[in-house]
């Protein structure tokens, strides 16, 4: 193994612009810890543009995004004895953090000051090979396909994170704004578990697979559901969108916001929105315990991403979609 094909974040911009570049590579080598995955899929996500057009400011020039990898295991580091050659593994945006600090000792690893991504601080799975530190990595089943497990990856750890900051009770109103990757997966969760669902996004696609998946409601963003909801999720990366899903909630209802990055919320009439002891939660990355546990229902629960393939050679395109809201469910790009 010599080189592979990789894309990479040359200099970030609008995404119509070029930002993402096809590069080679080194095939990379794994240190003490670490294993070396062949990609067989990686999941197309949001914070990926984010990342492309630098709404997340970059921590070096060059990178390789991707953080939903689903791959085997091909090499190992000589400290690394947690897989055997050929496990299947997925490789997520959580990837390393201190393990010391307060956060981490009290059970709160995502809030590590320490911590470091996937895709982010180091080369992620848009490529053919991509290295993780096995800590960090999810042992994955061989009885689903690669397209079905890449998403869950990201939108389906982070909805699951969100859902449980969402405080929904057994059976609530349950209120998505935003019918994406992550909330498409997340309303799986929320419905096998009880929950009824009414959903508030943009874009016909998204309505009609909310209607499919079970939605009682579904409206525009902006639309008032016609009875309280007991939880809200806002997965849309549009503050404006914060004060429809408070005014939504009944008093003592909990909105939290999923996104890692979001446009400036208006300013909040303290009536109006939060007066009746009704919550407002930011979501922040996952706990591996998180992706544990996700996977834990994914073997119980009849969880099906809505996946558009796309070839690997057309992931900036891809993005671009994703920018201009030309897609629904998860996009997931293969190189088999």
């Amino acid at each position: 193994m010599d080189d592979m094909q990789a894309w990479a974040v040359d200099r970030p911009g609008p995404i119509d612009d070029g930002p993402l570049r096809s590069v080679r590579r080194p095939v990379p080598a794994p240190g003490g810890g670490e294993v070396l995955v062949k990609v067989e899929a990686c999941g197309i996500c949001r914070t990926d543009l984010h990342l492309a057009e630098g709404d997340l400011a970059p921590k070096r020039r060059g990178v390789v995004p991707g953080h939903q990898v689903v791959g085997a295991v091909v090499d190992r580091g000589t400290a690394a004895a947690r897989f055997a050659l050929g496990d299947r593994v997925g490789i997520a945006w959580l990837r390393g953090t201190c393990g010391v600090c307060e956060f981490c000792r009290r059970g709160a690893e995502n809030l590590c000051p320490r911590s470091t991504y996937t895709g982010w601080d180091a080369d992620g799975g848009f490529a053919e090979y991509a290295v993780v530190p096995e800590d960090y990595a999810y042992a994955l089943p061989a009885d689903r396909s690669a397209v079905e497990l890449a998403p869950f990856l990201c939108a389906g750890i982070i909805g699951y994170r969100s859902l449980l900051r969402a405080n929904l009770p057994p059976g609530g109103r349950l209120g998505l704004y935003g019918f994406g990757s992550s909330a498409h997966l997340t309303a799986q969760v929320a419905a096998a578990l009880g929950a009824e669902l009414y959903v508030m996004t943009r874009g016909e696609r998204n309505r009609v697979l909310a209607r499919e998946l079970g939605a009682v409601f579904v409206g525009e963003t902006g639309e008032r559901p016609p009875v309280g909801l007991d939880s809200a999720i806002v997965f849309a990366p549009a503050g404006e969108v914060v004060p429809y899903a408070l005014e939504a909630v009944k008093p003592g209802g909990t909105v939290a916001v999923a996104g890692i990055y979001l446009s400036d919320v208006p300013v909040l009439n303290y009536e109006r929105h939060l007066f009746h002891e009704r919550d407002l939660r930011s979501v922040t990355s996952n706990t591996r315990r998180d992706g544990e546990e996700l996977f834990r229902l994914l073997a119980r629960l009849p969880l099906t991403p809505h996946s558009t393939v796309i070839p690997f050679d057309a992931i900036d395109r891809a993005l671009t979609d994703i920018a201009h809201n030309r897609t629904s469910g998860s996009l997931v790009s293969t190189l088999t």
